[in-house]
């Protein structure tokens, strides 16, 4: 018979396990989506358009709700975290208009 808090022990090391490992595709995600935020931007400020594209970002948020839905994920969360990232590309879009 196995000890259950031994039991319990390994299986809560094989979640953190997973866990830090979908931490890890996150960032790596992250930072090549912002790699070609960064390229838009650069585009935008060349090109003198706006750092904004409200009808984007709503079709983004729209498909994003979506998607979350369809993951079993929080839409409402889903929701706030793009918005937070589209608030950050705004700001480099921003920075590369003033550059």
């Amino acid at each position: 018979m196995t000890d259950p808090v031994k039991q319990a022990a390994e299986v809560l090391k094989e979640h953190r396990a997973s866990i830090d490992r979908l931490d890890a595709i996150l960032v790596y995600t992250l930072g090549e989506r912002f790699k070609h935020t960064q390229a838009v931007g650069k585009l935008k400020a060349e090109h003198d358009l706006p750092p904004s594209d409200p009808n984007r970002e709503a079709d983004q948020i729209a498909r994003l709700e979506d998607l979350a839905k369809q993951a079993d994920l929080d839409p409402v969360f889903a929701k706030k975290f793009l918005n937070f990232i589209i608030a950050e590309v705004i700001q480099h879009h921003k920075q590369h208009q003033q550059s």
